[in-house]
Formats: C-alpha cells, sequence, structure tokens
C-alpha cells in the first residue's frame, strides 16, 4: 500500500505537477483581451501575492502596489481590466489542471487495488465467500443521485473542452493540446443568463449518457463474467437517480410539465444509447439465423426514434429479445462475441427504459399550506381539519375516498403540487415505474408531515392499493435526526401507512441530510447525529420488520457529507442497515469524482466494494464499543457548544455576509434555485441554504463548518486525562478516523492570511481572532491525536494537488477581497458610480474560478 502510493506520488509529480508547468508556459503569452502577454503578469502577479502574504499585508495593499510597481495604469477602470483578465486566465489554468489529473487518473489511483472490483473479488475467494458474494450481490445495489445544485460553474462548452483536452494530453498531442487552450481563452465561462431547471436536466444527462452508461455496464459485464448464473432482473446492482426537474423545493421554477418534459428527455437519451450498441451488435452478429433477429429489434428502436411510431419499447420485451439472442449464439455459434449481448444486457437491467429514477421533492410546510387550504375551501377535507388534532387529522386522512376538486385551486404552488403527484403516473406510463417512484419530503418532524403527503396523493387521484411510489422523509436539523426513530415508529404503527408498506414490499427509505445538519450543529455533532439515528432507526425497523434503506443527502465538501465517502461506509457495522448505499451527487462532484469513465467506475467500485465486504466479510457487530460511542457522543456535545457559542456570538451573520460573496450568490448565473428558502432581505441563518452557507466560508479560505470545535473538544479531553482514550479510538475505529481525516482536509484548504486584516476590524476582529484560534487549536490537537506532523500526511497526493490547485487561486481570492473591499467602500459613501456593479461583476468571477479549483469546496 505505502509503495503504491510512493508511485502514485511521484507519478503525479511527473504527469500532472510537471506537465502543468510545461503546458501552462504554452499559452503564457496568449493575448487576452487588450493585455499582451496576461500569464507573464499573472505569474509576477502571483509571486507578490505570496510575498504579501508573507509581510502581514492586506489584499487591498498587495494589489495597488502591484499596479503602482509594475504597470503605468492609472485609471481605475484599466486597473479592473487587467484584474478580470487574470482571472480568466486563472480560470484556464484550472482547466488545465483539472484536465491534467483526468488524463492521468489511472496512473495516480489505485484501480486493481484496495476497494476495487478486482480487489472484492479476489477476498471473496481468499476466504471461500464466492456463494454469499452472489447472495449479497442479487441482493445489494448502489444508487448514485444526480442533483443540480449549484455548485458547477463550467458552462457545458468548457466541460466538452475538458474531455478533449485530457484525451489530448493522454496521448501526448502538444500541437492539439495548444489549439484546445487556445480555444480555452476564446471560450466564455460565464453563464449570459441563469439556466432553466430544463437546461440542468440536460447537462446532467450529458454525464449519464456519456460516463455512468458505459462506465456501469463495465461493472456489470465483469459480475457478469464471474458470475455467469447472475440472474436478477428484479435487482439492479447500480442505479441512477435524478433531481432537476423534480426537486422543487425552493425552487419556484420547477413546474410538473418540466418534471414531465425532463422525464421524456431521459427516455430518449437511453433509447438512443440502445440504437446505437444495437447498430454495433448488428456489425458483429452477421451469423445465418441471427440477422433477422438483430434488425428486429433494431427496426423498433429506429421507428420510435426516427419515424414518431407509437410502439412503447418496454424493458421486458428488450431483455426477452436480447436474452433470446444470447442463447442463440451460444448454441449455434459457440458463443461468439456473447460479451457484447452481456454488457448490454446488463446496461438494460441498470437503466431501464427511464435512465434515471426522477426524485419529486417538496417542502412539508408546502403540503401543510395546502391541506389547510383544502380544509377552509371543503374541498375534499372538512371545514374542521385545519383546527384538529393531530390524532384527528390522522382519522380524517383515512376516511379520504375521492380526488379534490382542482378546479377550486387557484394558487400556482398548490396547483403545481396536485400536478406533480399526478404527473408521476404520466412518467411511469411511458417510463415504466422506475420512472418516477419517489415522493422526498424535506424538513419532515412528524408522522403527520408523511401523512399528509399520503392525503393528497389521495386527494390528487391515486388509489391507496395503486400506489406505486415510495414516500421519504427527509431528516436534516440535529433536532429532526434525534426525534427520527421516534416518528419512524409511530408512522410504523399508523395502520393506514403499514398498508401502503405491505404494497412496497415492507421497504422504506429514509433520506438523512448532512448539509443542515453541519449548517445547525457542525461538523462532529452533524455526523455523530447522523450516525445514531441511523442506528436507532435500524434498530425500529427491525423491531417492525421493515427492510429500511438510508439515503444520505451528501455535498461536495466533508463539511457536507463530502470526503472520503466510501470508508464511511466501510466502516459500518452490522447495526447499521446495509441494504442499499444511496447517496446524492452534487454539483461538483459530477465532474471530479464521475467525470470521465475511467473515475466513475472507480468511485462506483468503491462504494460497491465498501457495502459488499462490510456484509459478507465484516464479522463486526457493531460500529463502535459502548466506550467508544460514549467518548464519540461527549466529543460531539463539547463540539457542539463551541460550534453553538461561534453562532450566537455578536455579529456572527454579519460578518460572514461582509467578509465574504455571500450576499452576490443569488445574483450569479449558476443555478436555477434561489440561494435562500425566504424571500424575505433579511439574512438569517435558517433561511440561508447551506450551499451557499458552506461555499461563503470557502471562499473566505476560512472552512469554518469542516473543522470549528473539533480543537475545543479534543482540548478538553486532554485536560481530563482522556486524550490516550481518543488516541486508542483513533487507532481502533475506521469511523472516527475518516471524520478526523475529512476535518483535515477542509484545514489543509485554509488560509487565514488573505483575511488577516479583519484582525484590525472595529467590528469583526474579535469574530475573526475566535475563529482563527480554533482554526490553530484543531490543527494542533489533529496531529496530536494521528501522531502526524503535517495535515493529510496520509494522502500525500491529495495533498499536492491541494496545494497546487491553492496556489493557482491565490490571486483569485486576493482579487475577490479586493473587490469586496473596494464595493464595500462605494457602498457605504453612498456612491452612485457604476463601478459598484463591476465590483459586483469582479467578485463573482473570482467565484467560479475559487470554487471550480477546490473540486469539492460547496
Amino acid at each position: 500500500m505505502q509503495s503504491f502510493a510512493n508511485n502514485a506520488l511521484a507519478q503525479f509529480r511527473n504527469r500532472v505537477a510537471i506537465r502543468f508547468q510545461l503546458y501552462n508556459s504554452l499559452f503564457t503569452s496568449l493575448p487576452f483581451h487588450r493585455i499582451e502577454k496576461t500569464g507573464v503578469w499573472l505569474s509576477l502577479f502571483l509571486i507578490h501575492c505570496e510575498e504579501g502574504y508573507k509581510n502581514l499585508k492586506s489584499p487591498v495593499e498587495i494589489i495597488e502596489s502591484f499596479l503602482s510597481q509594475y504597470t503605468n495604469y492609472k485609471d481605475e477602470r484599466e486597473q479592473l481590466d487587467m484584474l478580470f483578465r487574470f482571472i480568466q486566465y486563472a480560470e484556464r489554468q484550472v482547466v488545465l489542471f483539472d484536465a491534467l489529473e483526468d488524463a492521468s487518473f489511472e496512473e495516480i489511483h489505485d484501480v486493481q487495488g484496495q476497494g476495487s472490483l478486482k480487489q472484492l473479488l479476489s477476498q471473496m475467494r481468499q476466504y471461500d465467500k464466492q456463494d454469499e458474494l452472489e447472495k449479497k450481490i442479487n441482493d445489494f445495489s448502489v444508487r448514485l443521485v444526480l442533483t443540480a445544485h449549484p455548485t458547477q460553474f463550467y458552462p457545458g462548452e468548457v466541460l466538452s473542452i475538458i474531455n478533449d483536452l485530457a484525451a489530448a494530453l493522454n496521448t501526448g498531442d502538444t500541437p492539439q493540446v495548444n489549439e484546445y487552450l487556445m480555444q480555452l481563452a476564446k471560450t466564455p465561462f460565464l453563464k449570459k443568463k441563469k439556466p432553466t431547471p430544463y437546461d440542468e436536466a440536460v447537462s446532467l444527462i450529458w454525464y449519464l449518457e456519456n460516463v455512468f452508461y458505459p462506465a456501469a455496464g463495465k461493472i456489470v459485464a465483469s459480475l457478469q463474467t464471474e458470475f455467469p448464473d447472475l440472474d436478477n432482473d428484479e435487482n439492479a446492482i447500480i442505479r441512477m437517480g435524478f433531481w432537476p426537474g423534480g426537486d422543487r423545493d425552493g425552487n419556484p421554477y420547477v413546474k410538473s410539465d418540466t418534471t414531465v418534459s425532463v422525464a421524456q428527455q431521459l427516455h430518449r437519451s437511453i433509447i438512443y444509447r440502445y440504437y446505437k450498441d444495437i447498430r454495433k451488435i448488428k456489425h458483429r452478429l452477421t451469423f445465418k439465423g441471427i440477422e433477422d433477429d438483430v434488425a428486429t429489434i433494431e427496426k423498433a428502436f429506429y421507428g420510435v426514434l426516427f419515424e414518431k411510431s407509437s410502439y412503447i419499447i418496454t424493458k421486458e420485451w428488450l431483455l426477452e429479445g436480447l436474452n433470446k439472442l444470447r442463447k442463440k449464439i451460444i448454441e449455434q455459434h459457440n458463443g461468439l462475441f456473447v460479451q457484447i449481448i452481456d454488457e448490454l444486457i446488463g446496461k438494460v437491467k441498470i437503466f431501464g427504459i427511464h435512465f434515471a429514477t426522477i426524485d419529486i421533492r417538496q417542502d412539508s410546510t408546502v403540503h401543510h399550506n395546502l391541506m389547510k387550504h383544502l380544509s377552509e375551501t371543503e374541498n375534499g377535507l372538512p371545514k374542521n381539519y385545519a383546527a384538529s388534532s393531530i390524532e384527528d387529522k390522522i382519522k380524517i386522512i383515512g376516511k379520504i375516498k375521492k380526488p379534490a376538486n382542482e378546479k377550486l385551486i387557484k394558487e400556482d404552488i398548490y396547483r403545481d403540487t396536485f400536478d406533480s403527484m399526478k404527473s408521476i403516473k404520466t412518467i411511469q406510463k411511458t417510463n415504466g415505474e422506475f420512472g418516477c417512484n419517489r415522493y422526498i419530503i424535506s424538513h419532515c418532524t412528524s408522522l403527520l408531515d408523511v401523512m399528509e403527503v399520503f392525503a393528497l396523493l389521495k386527494l390528487s387521484g391515486w388509489k391507496e392499493d395503486e400506489l406505486t411510489l415510495d414516500i421519504l422523509p427527509l431528516f436534516e436539523t440535529i433536532e429532526d435526526l434525534q426525534s427520527a426513530g421516534k416518528v419512524m415508529e409511530e408512522l410504523y404503527n399508523n395502520a393506514l401507512y403499514r398498508k401502503h408498506l405491505n404494497l412496497r414490499n415492507n421497504k422504506q427509505t429514509i433520506m438523512l441530510g448532512f448539509s443542515d445538519g453541519t449548517k445547525d450543529g457542525g461538523y462532529l455533532m452533524a455526523n455523530w447525529s447522523i450516525y445514531k439515528a441511523k442506528e436507532e432507526l435500524t434498530r425500529v425497523s427491525k423491531e417492525y420488520d421493515i427492510d429500511v434503506i438510508f439515503f444520505d443527502g451528501r455535498g461536495g465538501p466533508p463539511a457536507r457529507g463530502g470526503g472520503k465517502t466510501q470508508k464511511f461506509y466501510a466502516s459500518m457495522g452490522s447495526n447499521i442497515a446495509n441494504k442499499e448505499i444511496q447517496l446524492t451527487v452534487q454539483g461538483q462532484t459530477v465532474s471530479s469524482n464521475f467525470g470521465t469513465i475511467e473515475s466513475a467506475k472507480y468511485n462506483i467500485e468503491q462504494l460497491l466494494n465498501a457495502g459488499i465486504s462490510n456484509d459478507v466479510l465484516n464479522s463486526q457487530e457493531e460500529t463502535l464499543t459502548k466506550e467508544e460511542e460514549t467518548l464519540l457522543a461527549k466529543l460531539s456535545e463539547e463540539s457542539l457548544e463551541a460550534y453553538n457559542d461561534l453562532k450566537n456570538a455578536p455579529h456572527f451573520m454579519e460578518y460572514l455576509s461582509y467578509a465574504s460573496p455571500l450576499k452576490f450568490y443569488g445574483s450569479a448565473n449558476i443555478g436555477s434555485r434561489p440561494s435562500k428558502r425566504n424571500a424575505s432581505s433579511k439574512l438569517t441563518l435558517n433561511d440561508l441554504r447551506a450551499i451557499p452557507y458552506v461555499g461563503a466560508w470557502s471562499q473566505l479560505k476560512q472552512n469554518v463548518t469542516g473543522y470549528y470545535g473539533v480543537g475545543t473538544a479534543l482540548q478538553k479531553f486532554e485536560k481530563a486525562g482522556k486524550f490516550k482514550a481518543l488516541k486508542d479510538l483513533y487507532k481502533n475505529s475506521l469511523f472516527f478516523r475518516t471524520m478526523i481525516d475529512n476535518s483535515e482536509m477542509s484545514m489543509k484548504k485554509c488560509f487565514f492570511p488573505l483575511t488577516q486584516f479583519h484582525a484590525k476590524h472595529p467590528k469583526y476582529a474579535e469574530l475573526w481572532q475566535k475563529i482563527y484560534d480554533e482554526y490553530l487549536l484543531t490543527e494542533k490537537m489533529v496531529l496530536r491525536l494521528s501522531g502526524q506532523t503535517e495535515l493529510m500526511s496520509n494522502y500525500p497526493v491529495e495533498s499536492m494537488s491541494i496545494q497546487m490547485r491553492e496556489r493557482i487561486v491565490l490571486p483569485l481570492v486576493t482579487i475577490q477581497q479586493y473587490g469586496l473591499v473596494k464595493y464595500t467602500q462605494l457602498e457605504q459613501s453612498g456612491s452612485k458610480s457604476n463601478l459598484k456593479e463591476v465590483y459586483e461583476t469582479l467578485i463573482m468571477r473570482c467565484s467560479f474560478g475559487i470554487i471550480n479549483a477546490g473540486r469539492n469546496s460547496a
């Protein structure tokens, strides 16, 4: 393992670090607008920034001294023009670095080693567990749910260039690389208008078509080769989920017709993928007695795609035709080319005719308000419903027998809620049940939250015994996570809902939100609360003979459940249900972890390995012993106390808004969803979404949400003489070690010299110092815990990648802080100058490059 790590680091230096310097020099002389040799100027500026921060200079002092020393620009607009060119150039440096890492993926990752499918199969042979493995494969799956959360700033054109650039870098085609770099110099990175939810869907469908489709096919083909008798059409080992067009929580632009349009596009896309594969098969299966069978299948697809045929292609029809072909090839042609049939069969089992399952999501308050509205208008509900007790409301819901009169519903959001529930039926008719069969309730806090959705489904026209969809409660805040077990027990005891679960094979999926948990309770407490919630929900569900499945709402950075995700799953004992691994893949994480076929295959295999080996090989009854649980519980409580002390400090949200680009998130054309849940002009932590909250701390290079409170908690244990117990926990528990590893990643991306000038601010100095002191304390205590001398020293390749990326964006974070100071000065002076708008643009342009460089920073 260590030898591979050393080799990987050497490969990274040679294939990424050195080549970055080489190819970067190719476009240092490219003109950017009116500024010749922008790259040369930027190199000087980078050095000037590094020296300036060493000498405790502020971003304003650094930029003003650079402009006076190296340029003759006196006019403010000329100076700003140069800074914009720096931003443009740095953005393209990030693209080059991304492409180099993508091109070198297989050289710097152990794709056949720890966590791979190959390693899993080898282990099973070693321990004679092949039968157990085959059984587990038939009853296990990984579901990756692509979301449209706005943390991806590359427009589609740039993503295509990254893909092509990586291919050219792989082959060492320097002239081609140079052409792509010139193309980058001329390609706009800025979206002129906000994308619609449908636009977001189309962008992510590109990844389904070009990455997940071939990657998943390769994985299933490998398993089919190992287990020729593997035959379970009901359980796909990999499933894809999809939120664009279905997630309407806080997004007024998602309508029912959007949902249907996205479903239609998903259906067309998968049908076209199959058609292309069938065309390839036709070129190989040119044998007598086979040609006509292939032609029949091809003709059906051609008619649907190009002749507007009314024929409906079903998963069952396609599998029947392919299996018939497979049987003939084996019996009549010695199995020649049977592997290409097997790969397509594997893809059909995974993607069906839906490609990905669209999830519908809405906030519980919308359902409450709609039920109240229906009650007030006596439309399907009695007048006394709204004023009734919860117990009586549940009884009323049980008596609903007929749909409401939709014509009496006037408000758009209420009509759309009904229409979205009806659209599920429409989608299932063409895409099959898996096209859309999950309804997620955000901010779910009680039994009533779930039962009101059940009621609305009936009021929208669904019949109880024909309800072919699952209702998923989403628990997010610390308080909600702690009461989740009680809520689900009440739900399991409800006769009406239990009847529904019987129709759904006694399976209940529960979604748990990492992002809002961290925003609410800090890093340690969020992770601990989700672990305890899973443990309690597993116990309760087992008691009621329900197969519980956990759906993790994870973001990119450790603060939002990202980081070394597969290690969290690998660390779980049998006290945590492990029937499936389901998680969201958001924004940047789509392109950084699943941007190429190789990286997607690697990361999917890591999750499969974690879930399967954990169940088949792991004899661990509990994730943690009782003593370890007591330690972690106390540590989390101490951490929460420190985090709450920070949250409740004077001017906390005011400081974040003042010092970061937070208030500009809403105007960035990066996503269709607003940055706040509430339209109020006042910024509150409760209304603020987790993505801009975490992203703002990231761009400040303070990353509060990834470590704050950890140092204080560790120090308290040290003072109490319990640090030895924590060191033993770190050594023995992969779960705890992974939490600390992820926290190290957050700290590795911090750079406090950037904002040190706030230490002299009359209002925010104390708050800045408080955060910095906790950072220093956490770094010291974590290194003492791990026994290392440097953060992330156990991950040398990732550490070097972060260092290089942080150096690329140092000019950007400097320019952004400069822009924030200048913008604030103009705003406070009451100036009417249109330079204010220019500075706002400057600030947000920096955000794009900073977040893209971070790869999992928001």
